[in-house]
């Protein structure tokens, strides 16, 4: 319901901003006529296109987004044509005249049959069509939940409630008469210039974006006088709103090119790019999405309600290990989804169990799956998978979803997630997070017999021998969270000036850190997903207490080694170093992975744990610890 408000009061916003006016024409010619069966018709006709047209143009940024790297190319080419028709009025009248002549014909002659309900409701259809509303915060948000989730009856609804809030301001307007649309044409020479500013802002950001020279500009424009009134509804209400920050689906195309394209193939406005930067960490990323241990499961062995059927595996980018496989062709065989993305530290603990009872129960009937799908952009990348699968000795059939496709199936919202389905291709039973080994483990021998699998092993996995990363966490000496770099999830950074969204700074850490609080020092530059060194010798350092300590870690763009150096409390690590470094402190980025650099034994205690890198280009994302 909080939505919903929301939504409607973004509508009744629109009717301050430029983007109103060109529809005014068509509602006035409905002055000094009945309003029930003259106004209200061509209202309602107006909405309910608007929120279609919205919901199909939602449908085609999802099929944008799906295009991957194709999909920012083509976000930048109609970024420029919408910004060309903003700055050339002359050219957009082009585009739109036969539009507009099709919209004079059915006023004319809606006039002439006196204003008949159907013709009303025609004439709010072409309304519809013609309605290019400027996509501010609101309508941002709501383009975005669709491009990401893809289309539903809850975005057409939440659509629908923007449509009717822009439609009662009308109704308003027009209840009072002509006087307020005669004050509203005043204000056209300042829309015309305002539409042109635009454009070239619009084209301006794009060459930035092309040449790398600031990811951030588009971010930093605001098409509409409402914009500031639309965020202040989001950051007061939505922001709190267990709705908003539930959403299960993550995206690392990022969810504002996707929900972009969308409004701007539909609207010809920027806006979408000013809507709630803040808000990407809600929308691009689960709520609660790393689960550490002990998530949740829907029963123990002995009692395995039916949870639904197995969805459809469709929307895989491409499959390792296997063919493609279908939810069909796996009638008759058991079958585990386990839900991972490889530089997922949770989804590293709870892997070798999962190897393991692939290995032990394939020749019963036992097909595991493994549906990789990516948090970070470089985990959108096959060959990176690839590799990690091969380093991993993952034998199984693993799907690639880097759109998501069968993350939303599911209805997924976790990493790891295990979902466990019968030989009738019903899902029996789910786990979330690391743990619970045993009970999942005594499901899989459950399914088996239940499937007419004769001697089923009934002894359990209880130690892999996992070592590294993959060893099962300390959880009793664990007082640090996972932490992210970027700045759309940033939590207790010390460093001094805050964090400098998208632009080279300069950064120094304050004298002392007290526990959990981290920093950079050197020159960095913050950007969604990680801090990327622009000068050798940067620094990252975090006060911490837990039994391991890890960092995703990537070189840069050129992909060349970048090589570092580990201290904790200004010492070498000595036996506390981790896998991935020598004893004392040394190792080098060699690839876009999780990279373990601390590994005590004994009583943990708080501990500074610092990093310096003895080359450029190194991108850091995320410390996990164990």
């Amino acid at each position: 319901m909080l939505l919903i408000l929301i939504s409607y009061l973004g509508g009744v916003l629109t009717i301050l901003s430029p983007c109103i006016l060109p529809v005014l024409p068509f509602v006035f010619a409905r002055t000094g006529q009945p309003f029930r069966r003259s106004g209200l018709p061509l209202l309602v006709g107006m909405a309910l296109t608007f929120a279609a047209v919205a919901t199909l143009a939602a449908v085609g940024g999802n099929w944008v987004l799906q295009t991957n790297q194709y999909g920012r190319r083509l976000a930048m080419a109609l970024l420029v044509f919408f910004g060309l028709t903003l700055l050339f009025p002359h050219l957009a009248d082009k585009l739109t005249k036969p539009l507009v002549a099709a919209g004079d014909r059915l006023s004319n002659t809606a006039q002439a049959d006196g204003g008949g309900i159907g013709s009303s409701l025609l004439l709010g259809v072409a309304t519809g069509l013609l309605w290019a509303p400027c996509a501010g915060p609101v309508l941002g948000l709501l383009l975005t939940g669709a491009a990401l989730n893809g289309a539903s009856a809850q975005t057409t609804f939440l659509l629908l409630a923007y449509a009717a809030g822009a439609a009662t301001s009308l109704a308003v307007a027009l209840l009072i008469g002509g006087k307020v649309f005669a004050a509203m044409k005043r204000s056209l020479g300042a829309g015309e210039w305002i539409r042109r500013i635009l454009g070239a802002a619009m084209i301006a950001g794009v060459a930035a974006i092309a040449l790398g020279l600031d990811t951030g500009l588009l971010t930093r424009l605001s098409t509409v006088a409402t914009s500031g009134l639309e965020q202040q509804l989001i950051d007061r209400y939505a922001l709190n709103s267990p709705d908003v920050q539930a959403n299960p689906a993550p995206a690392q195309t990022t969810p504002q090119q996707g929900a972009m394209m969308a409004s701007n193939a539909m609207m010809a406005s920027n806006a979408m790019m000013s809507s709630n930067k803040q808000m990407a960490s809600n929308t691009m990323a689960p709520s609660n999405a790393m689960m550490s241990a002990h998530g949740s499961n829907a029963a123990t062995a002995g009692a395995l309600p039916e949870e639904g059927v197995m969805p459809a595996l469709d929307g895989a980018t491409q499959w390792l290990n296997s063919k493609p496989l279908t939810a069909q062709e796996l009638k008759g065989k058991v079958v585990l989804i386990d839900f991972w993305t490889y530089s997922c530290i949770n989804c590293l603990r709870s892997l070798p169990y999962v190897q393991a009872w692939a290995k032990k129960y394939r020749d019963q009937g036992l097909v595991v799956i493994g549906v990789h799908a990516p948090e970070f952009a470089f985990e959108r990348d096959p060959a990176n998978v690839s590799k990690a699968v091969r380093d991993l000795g993952i034998s199984y059939p693993v799907a690639i979803d880097n759109n998501y496709a069968i993350w939303r199936a599911f209805g997924n919202k976790y990493w790891p997630a295990h979902y466990f389905i019968d030989a009738t291709g019903r899902i029996r039973h789910h786990h979330f997070g690391e743990g619970e080994y045993v009970q999942s483990e005594q499901v899989i021998q459950q399914l088996l017999e239940e499937a007419g699998q004769k001697n089923v092993a009934n002894d359990v996995v209880i130690e892999t021998g996992a070592a590294g990363a993959q060893m099962a966490a300390d959880d009793n000496q664990v007082k640090s969270p996972e932490t992210y770099l970027g700045y759309s999830r940033v939590q207790n950074f010390v460093s001094t000036g805050g964090v400098q969204q998208n632009r080279n700074a300069d950064y120094s850490l304050p004298a002392q850190l007290t526990l959990n609080q981290w920093g950079l020092a050197g020159n960095w530059k913050v950007q969604e997903e990680h801090a990327a060194l622009m000068q050798k010798g940067g620094r990252i350092t975090y006060r911490f207490q837990a039994r391991d300590l890890h960092l995703v870690l990537g070189p840069g763009k050129d992909g060349k080694p970048v090589r570092f150096r580990v201290t904790i409390d200004g010492a070498a690590p000595g036996a506390a170093h981790g896998s991935d470094i020598a004893a004392d402190g040394t190792g080098t980025v060699t690839g876009q992975r999780l990279y373990q650099l601390v590994r005590q034994s004994g009583k943990v205690a708080e501990h500074t744990f610092s990093i310096e890198f003895l080359d450029l280009g190194v991108e850091a994302y995320a410390f996990t610890f164990g």
